[in-house]
């Protein structure tokens, strides 16, 4: 079938639409957006950067023969420990790293650990070298410190004067610490009954309390604990008389309440430098004079090497009790806690010790009654 054609009527009835051109008669409104404007900061008043103070994380020792390190675990001074194996001594790790402990400690003799040896005309000086080398940070590659660096020097006059001292790192303004010459002054002396003051008199009844405090003090020195390893009275000035009474030993074990069922006894402990006990007034039999002689060997250790077997303050009530709380401490307090020795160096840090003695006191009897 064919379509049909086209008329002129439906082509004239149907116009093709009038196309007209855009003119630019009339600027167009719309515009890039404009870049917002970017705001003044704003600090607090008096605003002032705060620079890093000294972290102060480093003191040494300086013995006949070893020498010391105490680095806290927060070396840098930004409440962060660092990782013990990133701090060495001249190459030689932390030789006592307890994980309770805010410190490490580090002890090397004189040529271990890369020392080396520097002489002038009055002395001779061991120089060590602390670094501390910061691990990338779990499995990246980043680290948040920087390397460390601290020298130390130990200074040996040819008089024996020994002093040590850690100079200013060379890598890092932010640690510096000194420890001067270690010199301790030990004592050991009476108090009142308040435990407040020295005791002007020496002289008590039976059945008072003989109040005792043992004292170190120290000069820019690492903190040290104060213990008495042992105590005797005798009726003169010498230790090696007869008769004679051994009321504390064992290193620290104060036996008397134990022998005697008295009240003697460790308070318990306030400071690290002080150490206070009572021992309950007696004499010996058939001495008229009532007099004694306490004579003491104190001794002050490290205080970061904290409180053990010899480095203890017992007492016997119903069972051993130490004044700092470590009660295990004192297990060895009815058998052997180790005799240990004179000297300065033990294994576990420094010690020093002295002998103290207190007196002559005179202990009276009580009158029974009285007098009119």
């Amino acid at each position: 079938m064919e379509e049909p054609k086209p008329t002129l009527q439906s082509l004239i009835c149907c116009p093709a639409p009038l196309q007209k051109k855009q003119s630019q008669e009339e600027p167009l409104s719309w515009r890039y957006p404009e870049h917002p404007a970017e705001e003044e900061p704003r600090f607090p008043p008096e605003f002032e950067s705060k620079v890093p103070s000294a972290a102060e994380s480093v003191t040494a020792i300086c013995g006949e023969n070893f020498v010391w390190v105490e680095a806290k675990k927060d070396l840098l001074g930004i409440g962060k420990p660092i990782l013990s194996a990133d701090l060495t001594l001249g190459g030689c790790p932390a030789t006592r790293n307890d994980p309770e402990s805010p410190v490490l400690l580090f002890e090397s003799p004189l040529h271990g650990c890369g020392s080396h040896l520097l002489m002038s005309e009055d002395s001779f000086i061991y120089v060590f070298t602390l670094l501390y080398s910061p691990s990338p940070l779990g499995s990246t590659q980043i680290i948040r410190a920087r390397d460390v660096t601290i020298t130390i020097q130990c200074h040996y006059h040819r008089k024996q004067d020994v002093s040590s001292a850690v100079l200013t790192p060379t890598l890092s303004p932010f640690i510096h610490s000194t420890a001067s010459a270690d010199q301790l002054y030990f004592s050991i002396k009476l108090l009142t009954d308040d435990w407040q003051s020295s005791r002007s008199s020496a002289e008590f009844f039976l059945g008072d309390m003989m109040k005792f405090e043992v004292s170190v003090r120290q000069f820019h020195h690492v903190p040290v604990r104060v213990t008495v390893d042992h105590c005797v009275a005798t009726v003169l000035p010498h230790v090696d008389t007869v008769p004679r009474y051994v009321f504390l030993g064992n290193r620290g074990c104060l036996f008397d309440s134990q022998l005697t069922g008295s009240s003697s006894r460790f308070l318990p402990r306030s400071q690290n430098e002080k150490l206070q006990f009572q021992v309950e007034a007696f004499k010996f039999q058939q001495d008229n004079n009532g007099v004694l002689y306490i004579t003491c060997n104190v001794r002050a250790t490290v205080a970061a090497v904290g409180v053990d077997a010899t480095n203890k303050a017992c007492s016997f009530s119903n069972g051993w009790r130490e004044a700092s709380g470590n009660h295990k401490a004192c297990s060895c307090c009815d058998s052997d806690c180790g005799t240990g020795g004179k000297g300065h160096v033990t294994k576990t840090g420094a010690q020093w010790e002295e002998e103290r003695a207190v007196g002559p006191i005179t202990v009276r009897e009580k009158p029974l009654w009285q007098a009119n």
